[in-house]
């Protein structure tokens, strides 16, 4: 299966997963989850793919800096409506990484390791999203700026006429590459960017 080579460049997370070690599915409960796994699952990669990624792995490491995140133990907020913009794509990658879910999520085993009524829309913040330890009460608001990091100039053009059906193969490949160029400059070259991902931690 190939893909963009870059996707092997990113920084992977690592999360303890209580549940995972109870049922014996990872020894010691311990999971790493790489950007191209995500993609797979997504189906795609983009700048909403990237950045729900990237502002997971930079909420997490705040929340969490001198041990892994436990995952299921993460209420995620956002500001829009599910149904709104990129809001559902966003949360399907971060709930894919965190376990937290809406209302479809595990129901728990024994009272415990329950994964449902952990993510929020519609919340009253002003962030792109907020993740908070549901053991500490710990929060992070995470604000995504995708717009510093521009498109390519000849992407417009070339992804008028793919939507239009009247690209030809090298063209349609040229839109893929610029495409996914600009990902990688935001998940690479911009992960540590403040103006890409601002972290606002409150205790």
């Amino acid at each position: 299966m190939n893909y963009p080579a870059f996707y092997d460049k990113v920084e992977s997370i690592t999360l303890f997963d209580p549940l995972s070690k109870v049922l014996g599915s990872y020894e010691e409960g311990k999971l790493t989850f790489f950007y191209k796994e995500i993609v797979k699952l997504a189906g795609h990669s983009c700048p909403t793919v990237g950045g729900a990624y990237l502002m997971t792995l930079r909420g997490l490491e705040a929340l969490y800096p001198d041990t892994l995140p436990v995952r299921g133990e993460i209420k995620v907020e956002f500001k829009e409506d599910e149904k709104e913009g990129v809001a559902g794509v966003i949360g399907n990658v971060i709930s894919n990484i965190t376990g937290a879910t809406e209302h479809s999520g595990f129901k728990g085993l024994g009272g415990k390791f329950a994964r449902h009524s952990l993510m929020f829309f519609n919340a009253p913040i002003d962030s792109s999203a907020r993740f908070t330890r549901t053991d500490t009460g710990k929060s992070v608001d995470l604000y995504y700026n995708p717009g510093v990091v521009p498109p390519d100039p000849e992407m417009q053009p070339l992804m008028q006429k793919v939507m239009m059906g009247q690209a030809d193969q090298s063209e349609q490949k040229r839109f893929g590459e610029l495409w996914q160029a600009r990902v990688e400059k935001i998940l690479c070259e911009h992960a540590r960017d403040t103006e890409v991902i601002k972290v606002v931690v409150h205790s």
